[in-house]
């Protein structure tokens, strides 16, 4: 495996190590009183700061009115759309129901990785992302406490959120390659922050900073710093360096990070079903990644031809 994959393996799975990191900590700090939308807003406008705040110290790079266009709608597929979605329907639905519903992200990305970006279907490839679905279905199902309440409307939302997402890795690729993630970042985290103040403007107005728990404030600091502004640090270096599909793939790490957070603080045990279901989630992701690309299939072809 070459440096750039490497280094785009290393930063998929410290991203979703934080957005794992994200499940606990958000629940932890919405039973605190703070809404889900006053919680989406946070993120958006305190990663729009720190990204500005970083680029005064980086290499400023001039961005095209073409790009700058691109970059706003790729804030709504990959941040706006994604993030309000996912927080609105899981506020309606279960958290069981939502995180099953989140292992379809890889497959639909496959999908449209083949349609936009004609990326081969390999067996290989969809061997891979079933048994990494597989791994994190047993999983969660395993984790959960109860049945729980599903709700068609909030499925159908966190729906919309993983096809929103998998929409910004495939269309928006080119556009990854092009710019570092701070100005990347920056930019997009400011659209999804003009986009998202005003319909939570009364919220930010209505919210007492001075008597909130320590839970919101520091609890809501943590999340921006953590599974926002750093995950998303580390996604564009994942997208730059590896495939749309394995990039989706590594949805299925969250599932692993929740188990291990619940088993640390005493909320379960780690068993051999545990274990078979990681081993089989890093099995699907190491089939992907042998998967042949349409690069490789392309340079093939021309060994064959010569």
């Amino acid at each position: 495996m070459d440096k750039n994959r490497l280094k785009g393996h290393g930063a998929m799975l410290g991203a979703e190590l934080l957005w794992g990191v994200s499940a606990p900590l958000g629940k932890a700090i919405l039973a605190a009183g703070m809404s889900p939308l006053m919680l989406t807003n946070c993120r958006m406008v305190g990663a729009a700061l720190l990204f500005w705040i970083v680029s005064l110290f980086t290499r400023r790079e001039e961005v095209g009115h073409r790009d700058l266009l691109a970059m706003f709608f790729a804030s709504l597929c990959g941040v706006v759309v994604n993030q309000c979605c996912f927080v609105w329907g899981l506020s309606l639905t279960s958290p069981v129901n939502a995180s099953i519903i989140t292992t379809a992200l890889p497959i639909v990305t496959m999908v449209l990785a083949a349609v936009v970006l004609h990326e081969p279907v390999t067996r290989l490839k969809v061997g891979g992302v079933f048994l990494g679905a597989i791994g994190a279905l047993v999983l969660i199902i395993g984790s959960a406490s109860g049945p729980g309440e599903g709700n068609m409307w909030g499925d159908l939302l966190v729906i919309c959120a993983q096809l929103s997402f998998s929409c910004y890795l495939v269309f928006f690729k080119g556009l990854i390659g092009r710019y570092s993630p701070v100005t990347l970042m920056k930019w997009m985290f400011t659209y999804s922050a003009i986009c998202v103040i005003p319909f939570t403007y009364s919220d930010w107005i209505a919210m007492d900073w001075v008597a909130a728990p320590g839970v919101v404030t520091w609890g809501a600091l943590a999340f921006v710093v953590g599974p926002t502004f750093l995950s998303y640090f580390l996604l564009p270096l994942g997208q730059r360096f590896l495939r749309p599909t394995v990039t989706a793939m590594y949805n299925y790490v969250q599932p692993i990070v929740a188990t291990v957070v619940a088993i640390c603080a005493g909320l379960g045990d780690f068993t051999v079903v545990n274990a078979a279901a990681i081993l089989l989630v890093f099995t699907g992701v190491y089939l992907v990644t042998r998967s042949k690309s349409r690069d490789d299939m392309l340079r093939e072809g021309d060994a064959d031809s010569n």
